[in-house]
């Protein structure tokens, strides 16, 4: 009876055991998967605002909360701009948003289209970089997962103490460039380029450090720039480039299915979306240089040339220095020309 009893126990056990297992929820489906993307722009600009907080909320929204992305602004988990996209190759974070032009030389596929003067809004030239990437610059991000790419509107430049309108205004002047081609692009005009991230250039201007700076009208407007800045030449110098990418081993961990969510929220689809909030801001961003009755100066055609006719030796030594490491800088240059072209170029 003792045996019985401990044999029927023991079952009992068993079954209460199982049952137990069975009513808990799978572990790797009651597990949230935390991702944290880290940036240097501040919260209240449109890329925090209007991108990056509302694509994670959308992400969170689609897995029905198994994926939340963890939106860190302003460099708040530390580091400076220029190590953005190391952190998200060595795993230090899961997704960085970053300028490839904060690392000078690492991109130089990358920065044919912040070459001067290719035209395109920023609709087309986000549409465009996107397509370029799939077709030559693959094995320049192999070392993480880029989940977009896409661009503003052209710069502009816009100085303190003297309105530029000729080439000879920018002797001996200091203006800020946010990329290693634009700072080129500003010596071959004559300046004196200064290269360093959007979120010192207020104290930068405001301290004489630099006399202008290179910038689109979006990007003027969260940074308070129009305070420090009173001169404005509309040029459509060069561009700035983005691109959102993902620490490569931890997009291959995910599930499959949130891979497909991701891949189907990113991409081209997101890139021409990011083009449009970049081209509408540029409204708003000049309307304030209207308001407080700043200068506004667009070049005559015969200037433009000249500007043009200076800068041609950037996009020369660009062609070069892609081809001493193996491309061919023509047919990329010519390829860079036709996407902003099919994509609408022209447009600006």
């Amino acid at each position: 009876m003792r045996v019985g009893r401990g044999i029927a126990g023991a079952a009992a056990l068993i079954f209460f055991a199982t049952g137990l297992l069975c009513s808990l929820p799978n572990r790797a489906e009651a597990e949230q998967i935390i991702l944290r993307l880290h940036h240097f722009n501040s919260p209240k600009a449109i890329a925090h605002r209007l991108f990056m907080q509302p694509w994670a909320d959308e992400i969170e929204k689609k897995t029905e909360g198994r994926v939340k992305i963890q939106v860190f602004p302003a460099m708040q988990l530390g580091g400076k701009p220029a190590d953005l996209y190391g952190q998200a190759r060595d795993g230090v974070v899961d997704m960085v948003w970053t300028i490839p032009g904060y690392t000078p030389g690492r991109f130089p596929l990358t920065e044919v289209f912040e070459l001067p003067f290719l035209s395109g809004n920023a609709t087309a030239a986000s549409q465009a970089l996107t397509e370029f990437h799939r077709k030559w610059m693959r094995e320049e991000y192999k070392d993480t997962h880029p989940l977009v790419f896409h661009s503003t509107a052209p710069t502009h430049v816009h100085t303190v103490a003297k309105q530029i309108s000729a080439i000879e205004d920018f002797e001996g002047m200091k203006i800020r460039a946010p990329s290693r081609v634009s700072a080129e692009t500003l010596r071959a005009l004559g300046a004196v380029p200064v290269g360093m991230p959007v979120p010192a250039v207020y104290e930068a201007l405001s301290r004489g450090v630099v006399q202008g700076t290179a910038i689109p009208w979006t990007i003027m407007r969260p940074f308070r720039l129009h305070e420090v800045t009173n001169y404005h030449t509309e040029v459509s110098l060069s561009r700035v480039s983005f691109v959102l990418t993902m620490n490569k081993r931890r997009y291959d961990e995910l599930p499959a299915d949130v891979k497909a969510i991701i891949d189907a929220s990113t991409g081209m689809m997101l890139a021409e979306r990011l083009g449009r909030m970049w081209d509408d801001d540029e409204k708003p961003g000049r309307a304030i240089a209207v308001e407080r009755g700043q200068p506004i100066l667009s070049l005559s055609e015969e200037e433009r040339q000249r500007w043009q006719e200076k800068t041609r030796t950037v996009v020369d030594d660009w062609v070069e220095k892609v081809g001493a490491m193996g491309h061919d800088g023509q047919a990329m240059l010519a390829d860079a020309a036709r996407l902003l072209a099919k994509y609408g170029g022209g447009q600006q």
